[in-house]
């Protein structure tokens, strides 16, 4: 049940070391003039490791995390570390934000400060939130994962028990990408204490039933249509990460410039490079690229898994070029959804991209929930 304050402090050794790594990159080769359609190509990540040698400052980065206090504990036998910031309105909401992969706490940084004190950010005090930021199990400052098992449904008892530590008896839930998979399950665990859920994206995907598919408007079979694509053209990574973890974690775990290529499939030019590197090198120095992969294939083989509809109330905002959600399919996974908001602008990686709008649909929502 103990508690600890934690600072993050990475000696300079692993900081030169990376540095070396980065000056003895044997760059692979690459066909003239394909861009990227065989994926991340040499150019870019030539151009981001340029910046990491020559002008990224993990320090001032260190500093900037080490701004907020931050936490370590143990639950169900693992290492979790999180930020806790309490809102100065004491009347403030408790919120727990999970991030995704190939993210990390730093995805939600921007968004602390309006969150956690919206009077001092032309906000409505009503709408302050106590945050809770956790690392997910296997990822980052939580470590290394040393046990089979760590898989969506595991992670959100593991929040609802870290929530009970914090002396929180309700609090909401928001996540993005793997926190969009484990804040309903959080919700589905924890219902008597979870007052709503928050979500960017709802993963809820036609079931093979060829009837489901004649209620689908033109615009949703155009999602399912864009769904097929992305998995067949960009889902290499969910592939391989829910299939052979172990074999993908050698290359990242021996070389920077791979775990950089990797989490850039991804991110693309959407963020900045700051952030980007700042992802990596969180994974890059505690050495977690194997067991945040690891996560993939845990959800993929998970077992006595949950099949009843959740039902604690869901909100969704979904942003410009992440919109595959398709109501008729959330609608059969999650039986009180209450807000569903389609924007036409921001990108998977909200919190960079349209912080004002995702700040607002978290307030708006749980000013309704409040209200009821």
């Amino acid at each position: 049940m103990s508690i600890q304050s934690f600072t993050i402090d990475i000696p300079q050794a692993a900081l030169d070391d990376v540095q070396d790594r980065l000056a003895r990159t044997r760059w692979t080769n690459e066909l003239p003039g394909v861009g990227g359609d065989y994926g991340v190509s040499l150019e870019y990540v030539k151009k981001l490791v340029k910046y990491w040698q020559n002008g990224y400052d993990w320090r001032a980065w260190e500093a900037k995390l080490n701004a907020y206090p931050q936490f370590t504990t143990t639950i169900d036998g693992q290492t979790i570390h999180f930020l806790h910031i309490r809102s100065p309105e004491s009347n403030a909401t408790p919120l727990i934000l999970t991030h995704g992969w190939p993210m990390s706490v730093v995805e939600y940084l921007d968004v602390i400060g309006p969150l956690t004190d919206p009077r001092s950010h032309g906000g409505d005090p009503a709408d302050a939130f106590h945050l809770v930021i956790p690392s997910l199990p296997g990822f980052g400052f939580s470590g290394p994962t040393t046990e089979k098992g760590w898989n969506r449904y595991r992670t959100a008892r593991a929040w609802a028990e870290l929530m009970h530590r914090l002396g929180y008896d309700h609090y909401g839930a928001h996540g993005n990408d793997v926190g969009s998979f484990v804040s309903p399950e959080v919700g589905r665990i924890d219902p008597e204490h979870v007052i709503g859920v928050h979500v960017t994206q709802i993963f809820s995907f036609p079931s093979g039933d060829p009837a489901e598919m004649e209620g689908l408007s033109k615009e949703d079979m155009g999602k399912v249509q864009y769904l097929q694509w992305f998995m067949e053209n960009m889902g290499a990574y969910n592939k391989l990460q829910s299939t052979q973890p172990q074999t993908l974690a050698h290359a990242l775990a021996d070389s920077p410039v791979g775990q950089l290529a990797w989490s850039a499939q991804l991110f693309g030019d959407a963020v900045s490079s700051d952030y980007i590197l700042t992802n990596v090198m969180i994974y890059w120095l505690t050495n977690t690229a194997a067991s945040s992969v690891r996560f993939y294939y845990e959800n993929a083989h998970a077992q006595n898994v949950p099949t009843e509809p959740t039902t604690i109330p869901l909100g969704l905002a979904n942003f410009a070029d992440d919109n595959q959600a398709i109501r008729l399919f959330a609608e059969r996974d999650h039986k009180n959804i209450v807000s569903w908001h389609v924007y036409d602008r921001g990108s998977h990686f909200a919190t960079q991209t349209a912080p004002d709008l995702l700040i607002n649909d978290l307030r708006t929502f749980f000013e309704q929930l409040r209200e009821q």
